[in-house]
């Protein structure tokens, strides 16, 4: 199973998922000048980019444009892209392993973490990877009614860059939002909101949060919401300032001026409100059928066993009115059918890249890959994805040197393709994928936004021509 005898055919790698760990998992194997590595990108969506098109928020365009470089990596001659294929379902790892010499998961953290407190399954309790899926017009998440129209008061448990965002777009004005990339349904539902006061919750201090300084910042920039910041909130505790100072942390100490500056600020008396609350924790929430309020403990910092700052609860709570709860406390990785998964991390246990049969200690998956955030968890930003795609490669690259890989039976593009025209007719080419991206960027052209997407599978298929009807669908 291990011994190549030197691969007289094609050497073909699969990567499982399209974001920009995949991205950068295949840049590094196309580069390699000792030998020709055919890269093969599966994704069960039509549309590439993970996150970057399903997770980044709409007014961050910029961001965004991190896609040009992976629609560069996607023209070399030996890439190939097969959307609307679903691992596990339409092809299977046994399947792969007769075609491919290795396998790269890049699936990214598909859900999001739990609180683990009562009332977190009522209704208006969401996490906050439903309601980016949504405004994003991830097809998974396009059904969602957040009824914004009644509700006034949010809350947004945590304070990362996922819980700004959450609270940016709920607090932009129509006219923000317009021009963007942002679901034409959510538009609309975000024109009706009633939303007046959206209250952001963190667990430890302004010095620990986890949001960049341009994300607080534009936060006191908006055109039609006043940032709200307490004195008492802005303070820091003797621990988190002796910390600051000891640790040097230049984009901590920012967060803390840029909160203290705010805590100076009048308001202007704009028709929305965002107020930051720091060192408190939900321990409930409260409602009969759905949200009314949330019951939230007052923290304390103390330094634990190993020397790190850490909250801890008291004996003061509080009680506040709420009619929506968005909890953004972490992603966290599924699993996947015939590969191993660490469920305590969420993640796939590995050794610098390489999949290991269970969490730790135990022997390699021969053939089995990881990257991205279901390697090593939900940290960083995008450019975080590519020394962390490289580790993993070059762990691969070792491999196919010692003869530690699968032994494909046909590693040709006939064969693969086959397998795919077999298993899933409805596959979607990068060049389809092109398609789409210009039928979206003419029909925004033609409202004056960056772009309409398409919203709806079916849609994409029909439009590309591969159904003629949605009736053809079965739906």
């Amino acid at each position: 199973m291990t011994d190549t005898d030197n691969i007289s055919q094609p050497t073909r790698i699969a990567i499982i998922g399209s974001g920009p760990s995949g991205f950068y998992a295949a840049d590094h194997l196309l580069k390699q000048k000792d030998q020709e590595i055919y890269v093969d990108m599966y994704d069960r969506l039509p549309t590439p980019f993970g996150l970057v098109r399903g997770g980044v928020a709409p007014d961050h365009a910029k961001i965004k444009s991190v896609t040009k470089l992976y629609t560069r990596i996607a023209g070399n001659d030996r890439f190939t892209f097969y959307g609307n294929v679903e691992f596990g379902k339409d092809v299977t790892r046994a399947d792969l392993a007769k075609h491919y010499h290795a396998i790269i998961y890049a699936v990214g953290a598909q859900t999001d973490k739990k609180l683990g407190i009562p009332g977190e399954d009522l209704t208006n309790s969401y996490a906050a990877t439903e309601f980016v899926g949504w405004y994003n017009g991830h097809p998974d998440y396009r059904h969602y009614d957040f009824g914004l129209d009644k509700v006034k008061r949010v809350a947004v448990i945590g304070v990362g860059n996922v819980a700004m965002d959450v609270t940016r777009i709920l607090a932009r004005t129509t006219e923000e939002l317009f021009p963007t990339d942002i679901a034409d349904f959510a538009l609309d539902a975000l024109k009706d909101s009633a939303v007046e006061e959206i209250i952001v919750l963190g667990r430890r201090g302004p010095a620990q949060a986890a949001f960049t300084n341009p994300e607080i910042k534009e936060l006191g920039e908006m055109q039609d919401a006043d940032i709200i910041v307490s004195e008492a909130d802005a303070t820091l505790d003797d621990l988190s300032a002796t910390d600051l100072k000891e640790n040097g942390d230049r984009s901590a100490v920012k967060n803390v001026e840029i909160l203290q500056e705010y805590a100076g600020r009048e308001p202007d008396g704009k028709s929305r409100k965002i107020v930051m609350r720091f060192l408190v924790s939900p321990t409930e929430i409260i409602g009969d059928d759905k949200v009314e309020a949330i019951k939230i403990v007052k923290n304390e910092l103390y330094i634990n066993e190993r020397g790190t700052l850490r909250p801890r609860a008291t004996e003061e709570f509080e009680t506040i009115p709420v009619d929506m709860v968005f909890r953004s406390v972490g992603y966290r990785g599924v699993a996947l059918p015939d590969v191993p998964f660490y469920d305590r991390w969420g993640t796939i246990p590995n050794e610098k890249g390489r999949v290991l049969t269970e969490h730790e200690g135990s022997e390699q998956v021969i053939g089995d890959y990881v990257v991205g955030w279901i390697k090593r968890g939900p940290s960083g930003i995008i450019g975080t994805n590519k020394p962390d795609a490289i580790e993993s490669v070059n762990m691969l690259l070792e491999d196919l040197e010692a003869g530690k890989i699968l032994s494909p039976s046909d590693t040709s593009d006939e064969a693969v393709l086959e397998l795919v025209k077999s298993h899933q007719p409805l596959y979607v080419t990068f060049a389809d994928w092109e398609r789409l991206d210009e039928m979206e960027r003419e029909r925004g052209e033609e409202l004056g936004r960056e772009r309409v997407k398409f919203t709806v599978i079916d849609d994409m298929l029909v439009a590309l021509g591969k159904m003629e009807t949605l009736e053809q669908s079965g739906d």
